[in-house]
């Protein structure tokens, strides 16, 4: 099965190049769901492109029968951010022009002026299929006008038009898939919205970040798109039709930034295939795989998730790595602190607020005070 392979005029440069997106896109024979993937929102995040590769590679064997639905994936979809270089660092998770995180930009249609509760009430007597299909021509509909901003002789700041380009190709999707990795070292999680920790096991991670109502404003890109339709499922069980809509958006944090750790790739194309073959999307052997009923994910609400800052300037030594339990009290790292006062350096020891699990740390030994050091689940 070859895809159909597409580019999307991005951003045209001062010198007058171009940056482009690039889509591959499988069609199966049968008509079904869209699962939408992307890697690299943020440029240093790089797992995500070896798994998208694999994955073409892979739906590059298949023949089309085993298929249903369509299959989109975007592999560097933020040319902008990968092509962010300081010395050898790789940085991209910050627009480098106003200061923005990548991921923070996405248009919301809960933010615009819609009655969601009011459109609930219109859909009491359709079907499920019905209400999904009404839905989502009313959320295109409102997110098309932004093109007449960005058209306008005043046109938009990128950020509006880049958001504009890549929610266009997945808004009318079902499963969206955003592949990221840790800005720092970290094991590999996910997060997983209420309502959705069953499925959550077809992924095979072992850690989860669990993001309940009014932990998330809508800004993030797995966020954007889903938050609407969690917002109907409230409605209409407020109305007495309670519904769980087959529409779902994950973010997988596939290992540490800066590099491609083998075993976090293994790990998300193994969970996506699995995800997709249980949507029934992929007809795969032996997929959906049989120990995803007993898989535990280890979920930790998004509230409970502690960051640790410096307490002041200094070297950290001796930190405890990710994956390790800690407890209360613990010694998790130490500061080494040098000054200016005449006196010998010190070492300072920073103990765990709480028992839990070391989930990301810094890339940086060398920290100002305030600056992020490590976060526990």
């Amino acid at each position: 099965m070859k895809p159909k392979i597409y580019t999307i005029p991005l951003r045209q440069l001062a010198s007058g190049d171009f940056l482009f997106l690039q889509v591959y896109k499988f069609t199966g024979i049968k008509p079904g769901k869209k699962a939408y993937l992307q890697a690299n929102l943020h440029g240093a995040e790089i797992s995500g492109n070896a798994v998208i590769h694999h994955l073409i590679d892979f739906l590059m064997s298949f023949d089309n029968s085993q298929l249903t639905g369509e299959i989109v994936l975007v592999p560097v979809c933020n040319p902008e951010g990968v092509n962010t270089r300081s010395h050898q660092f790789s940085s991209g998770r910050y627009n480098s022009y106003d200061g923005k995180d990548w991921n923070r930009i996405f248009w919301d249609y809960e933010k615009e002026d819609v009655d969601i509760e009011a459109f609930a009430k219109t859909q009491i007597n359709f079907t499920e299929t019905e209400i999904i299909n009404n839905y989502r021509q009313e959320i295109l509909r409102i997110f098309n006008q932004q093109l007449e901003k960005i058209q306008s002789p005043s046109s938009a700041a990128f950020s509006e038009h880049y958001r504009y380009q890549l929610q266009s190709l997945c808004l009318d999707a079902d499963y969206v898939i955003d592949l990221h990795s840790s800005t720092n070292q970290a094991l590999d999680y996910l997060y997983c919205f209420r309502g959705r920790e069953e499925i959550a096991k077809s992924f095979f991670l072992d850690y989860g970040i669990l993001m309940g109502d009014g932990e998330y404003d809508g800004d993030a890109f797995d966020e954007a798109f889903f938050k609407p339709w969690l917002a109907l499922e409230k409605n209409l069980t407020n109305l007495g039709k309670p519904i769980q809509f087959d529409i779902e958006s994950w973010t997988l944090e596939l290992g540490s930034g800066m590099k491609m750790n083998p075993e976090s790739v293994v790990k998300g194309i193994r969970g996506i295939k699995n995800y997709l073959a249980h949507k029934g999307m992929l007809k795969i052997a032996e997929f959906p795989l049989a120990e995803t009923t007993y898989h535990h994910i280890a979920f930790t609400p998004k509230r409970e998730m502690k960051r640790y800052y410096a307490p002041m300037g200094g070297m950290i030594q001796n930190r405890v790595e990710p994956g390790t339990i800690v407890n209360k009290n613990q010694i998790i790292y130490q500061l080494l602190i040098f000054n200016k006062n005449h006196n010998i350096p010190t070492v300072k020891d920073i103990l765990a607020e709480t028992d839990g699990l070391i989930l990301d740390v810094s890339t940086n030994y060398s920290v100002n005070q305030g600056d992020y050091v490590l976060e526990i689940m």
